[in-house]
């Protein structure tokens, strides 16, 4: 008897209102070219390719918890540039130093957080958890 997890999906689903973008540099620093002027290795324009793209969520971790904010309560900013992203498990799986990017929302009234909007973050751990209708990775703001 196999185990029903339409409800469960039903549910996160309501939480996976990011548009979001994954991107890979396959070829690491193998590609990156010698600026012989200041000895910087520079990355070549495009370096990295896209992966994937659908709805997920990027969230500070340990608040999965979607409520809105109460008139006048002061806002505490997450300790370190640690999140999380949800991806559903049909994303495929992310590997370290991919680059996850907020396209947008298509959450009603909304993103759950106008900042993330744009930003883009780097798969530090791409292990953190795989459930039956999702997926967890542990990301940092790179910009």
């Amino acid at each position: 008897m196999a185990f029903d997890v339409d409800g469960a999906r039903r549910v996160v689903a309501r939480i996976l209102d990011d548009q979001l973008e994954v991107w890979r540099d396959d070829a690491g620093h193998a590609d990156d070219v010698l600026d012989e002027a200041n000895g910087a290795l520079r990355r070549p324009v495009p370096d990295e390719m896209p992966v994937w793209d659908g709805l997920g969520a990027v969230m500070p971790l340990g608040r999965p918890a979607i409520t809105p904010p109460v008139d006048g309560a002061r806002l505490s900013e997450p300790p370190s540039t640690d999140y999380q992203a949800v991806l559903p498990v049909e994303a495929p799986e992310l590997r370290p130093d991919d680059v996850v990017r907020v396209a947008g929302s298509v959450r009603p009234g909304g993103p759950r957080d106008p900042r993330l909007v744009g930003r883009r973050f780097r798969v530090s751990d791409a292990n953190v958890g795989t459930y039956s209708v999702v997926r967890l990775v542990r990301v940092q703001v790179i910009g």
